[in-house]
């Protein structure tokens, strides 16, 4: 007999997998690929998007044909600020635009000050000025750059919904894309922002993540998922699972802080500190708040490592020390050793005199101070004005840091801080959103891998 899955492509920036999911939302099978990326037609490196679409209908088509699986769904999940470009005929115009291409400025010249001003415009959409990082406004880079290509542009879609239309050839549009830092979304109305209708710009009504639509692949009958935004997808094994109000701190290069319980509006302090809103899979805002800790944590841990010469790996064998701790709490009075003006622009702080620490282990313990300092400071940012949140998540790389977990335990002790280990969490979220229309069956129990860490410091 053949086992019910749900299959997902989650198509990351470095890593691009289908993994297969049963009933119990087990991975039964995983396949990981990486693609050498090509040029654009600005000599800008992209994703290889004609070989990524030939891997993914290959890989599918071979699932399909062999005896193993029977597919109750497709679903897709792969990071945002992306758009495609397709003509009347639905076929895609463009490469996948790197979204760190840089903007010309005279791309925006004039705009913000047409809705408001960029503070008003930012706290609107939620989303603060990025320039390409705002994926809406790579329309108008498009409009203006490249008005050839521009003419035919019948319809705009999202990197998950491009994914979609290749198995179903629809164009479709979800909230979790759309309220992703795209200044297309206008929080106060929860409707699009005016300004796509001023630049004749029209993009599908947004439809629920649950939606399936059946199609035939390889003479089989599948139902098809119109994708997730990756970041969205990550927490939704937590927001189906968690009986309290939490904030998830997603770590990793990038360290993102989500609130899926504020439905504050943003404040311009907010904003010029990097604060941003998403949209949950339930429409629903999830104040978020970034920090590049993980690099941070590298760059200035090999600096460290160099100056005590020992290996850059051994940070990782460092447990929590009470007396370390003790000491460097009576020499800096609580104040910033490491980063006391800001993080400088190559993220390494070298005006810190490195003799005033012993070992290697002491200069390491008041690093992890000062880094849990500035996630402290970046959780505040997403913390509702009355603190109601119960729980902090910690996922990710930093969960195997006995310092750090221990130490945001330290600075919450009116919450309960856990460890939460889930394998392929995005890939997992791309699957709960359409399982209860694909398996017809009462979700079983997510396990979010928790573990409760007692801080006695």
């Amino acid at each position: 007999m053949r086992k019910e899955v749900i299959a997902v492509f989650d198509i990351g920036k470095s890593n691009k997998k289908i993994l297969l999911f049963d009933s119990d939302y087990k991975v039964v099978f995983e396949e990981d690929k990486r693609f050498e990326e090509i040029k654009d037609d600005d000599d800008y490196s992209c994703d290889n998007i004609e070989v990524i679409e030939n891997w993914m209908t290959e890989t599918l088509s071979s699932i399909l044909s062999a005896d193993k699986y029977h597919v109750a769904a497709v679903n897709f999940a792969t990071y945002g600020a992306s758009l495609m470009y397709l003509d009347e005929a639905k076929k895609r115009l463009t490469h996948v635009y790197n979204y760190l291409k840089p903007m010309p400025k005279e791309v925006l010249a004039g705009f913000y000050d047409r809705y408001g001003g960029i503070a008003e415009f930012s706290r609107i959409t939620a989303s603060p000025a990025m320039d390409m990082l705002n994926s809406g406004l790579q329309i108008l880079w498009l409009k203006k750059t490249k008005p050839e290509i521009y003419k035919h542009v019948k319809n705009v879609v999202h990197f998950p919904q491009y994914l979609s239309l290749l198995f179903t050839g629809e164009v479709a549009s979800e909230y979790t894309s759309i309220g992703c830092h795209t200044a297309m979304w206008n929080f106060d109305k929860q409707t699009y922002h005016q300004w796509l209708k001023d630049e004749g710009i029209t993009l599908p009504v947004p439809s629920p993540n649950s939606l399936l639509k059946n199609v035939k692949i390889s003479n089989v009958d599948v139902p098809v998922g119109i994708g997730i935004h990756d970041s969205s997808a990550s927490i939704v094994p937590y927001l189906m699972s968690s009986n309290e109000k939490f904030i998830l701190i997603s770590t990793g290069t990038w360290c993102i802080f989500m609130n899926p319980s504020n439905p504050e509006p943003l404040t311009q302090d907010q904003l010029v500190q990097d604060t941003l809103c998403y949209l949950s899979a339930e429409q629903k805002q999830v104040k978020s708040s970034r920090l590049f800790l993980g690099h941070i944590h590298e760059v200035n841990a090999d600096l460290l490592a160099d100056h005590f010469k020992v290996s850059k790996k051994a940070y990782k064998t460092i447990k929590t020390d009470m007396g370390i701790l003790k000491q460097l709490k009576e020499k800096s009075k609580d104040s910033r050793v490491f980063f006391k003006e800001g993080v400088p622009e190559n993220y390494i702080d070298m005006t810190v005199d490195l003799s005033i620490f012993a070992t290697f282990e002491e200069a390491y313990h008041q690093l992890m101070i000062d880094l849990v300092d500035m996630s402290c400071k970046a959780i505040e940012l997403v913390e509702t004005k009355d603190n109601d949140t119960k729980a902090l998540y910690i996922s990710g790389g930093f969960t195997h840091n006995d310092l750090y977990v221990k130490l945001i335990a330290s600075r919450f002790p009116d919450k309960k801080v856990y460890t939460s280990e889930i394998s392929n969490a995005t890939a997992l979220g791309a699957a709960l959103v359409v399982g209860k229309e694909a398996f017809k069956s009462k979700q079983p129990e997510i396990d979010l891998g928790l573990n409760l860490i007692k801080s006695d410091l």
